[in-house]
């Protein structure tokens, strides 16, 4: 059957690929929330939608369907700031919805303990995207390392780049209290998808943390991880710049580029698909990732010493 589906953060980035998985997967979405009403995008996939701009009248809404059993919200899907994820997946369950959330589902892995405990009272699921453990290229890579001898410590060096405006500074994202910082902005997926092939966290260091760009070394389980991400398109290398490539995306493993930069125009549908057998990422799978970029957040830079990014050189 259809399942109905609510939608909160309809103006942001990433809401496109919500509704449009909402709609690949055949269900419908009934409701959406956005303070900011430049939503027209929502009359491409479900013009019939309700919309507000108000959180409280929203809660309402999907409180009066709930109670009414008509059109009760099945799934609370969540695109909207990092810093308001708990609140709003909080506001899912209570509404007897399960959440979809975007990375990170919070900013301090403490918070991870509550969300669990109000699962357990609600009985509703708390989903999270990690869309690239759904990538062909990564889950060959898993597999790849999976056969080899556990004692095998690689060397892996990430790095990524993606050039932001003036704007980013300005909105949300380029706040640290609402966003995490540019590790947990851009960096939370590559660490999400190290952990799950390389295994856990063992030691971590920061090399270098400024507002739009920051580097630091991981010791996992089976890898020792240089990483760099950056917003600062002058951090590009040449060859970007001369193919007029706004962004860098580069996992050396053991010297060996891994190849991963297409392959991702589908991937928030199959994560619903996913989520809608009930196999999609929980709490759990998103736990070692939110606690990597929190050691990040408040430790202090080392500088230019031990293990560091090339890079930085």
């Amino acid at each position: 059957m259809s399942k109905k589906f609510a939608l909160i953060g309809a103006a942001g980035y990433i809401a496109p690929r919500h509704m449009r998985a909402i709609k690949d997967t055949g269900n419908e979405l009934i409701a959406a929330l956005d303070p900011f009403d430049s939503v027209g995008i929502i009359d491409t996939y479900f013009p019939n939608a309700d919309f507000f701009t108000e959180p409280e009248r929203f809660d309402r809404h999907l409180d009066k369907l709930r109670r009414n059993k008509v059109n009760k919200v099945d799934y609370v899907s969540i695109c909207s700031p990092n810093y308001l994820h708990d609140a709003h997946i909080r506001l899912a369950l209570r509404n007897d919805a399960h959440a979809i959330c975007e990375k990170p589902l919070v900013l301090n892995p403490w918070n991870l303990d509550g969300l669990e405990e109000i699962e357990r009272e609600t009985g509703r699921k708390i989903n999270t995207i990690l869309q690239l453990r759904l990538h062909p290229s990564i889950i060959k890579l898993k597999k790849k390392i999976d056969t080899m001898p556990d004692n095998k410590k690689h060397s892996i060096e990430l790095t990524y780049i993606t050039s932001r405006g003036k704007w980013y500074y300005y909105s949300w994202k380029g706040n640290m209290a609402k966003a995490g910082g540019v590790y947990t902005n851009i960096g939370i997926h590559f660490f999400d998808m190290l952990t799950w092939i390389f295994g856990g966290l063992k030691e971590s260091k920061v090399h270098l943390k400024e507002e739009h760009k920051a580097a630091g070394f991981l010791s996992l389980e089976k890898a020792d991880v240089k990483w760099f991400l950056s917003l600062d398109r002058s951090d590009l290398p040449e060859t970007a710049v001369k193919n007029g490539q706004p962004t860098y995306r580069s996992i050396k493993i053991d010297n060996e580029e891994i190849e991963f930069s297409g392959g991702f125009t589908d991937l928030h549908t199959e994560s619903y698909k996913n989520i809608l057998r009930n196999n999609g990422f929980g709490i759990a799978d998103a736990r070692n990732s939110i606690e990597i970029v929190h050691q990040i957040r408040v430790a202090e830079p080392v500088g230019l010493k031990g293990d560091y990014h090339s890079f930085l050189r």
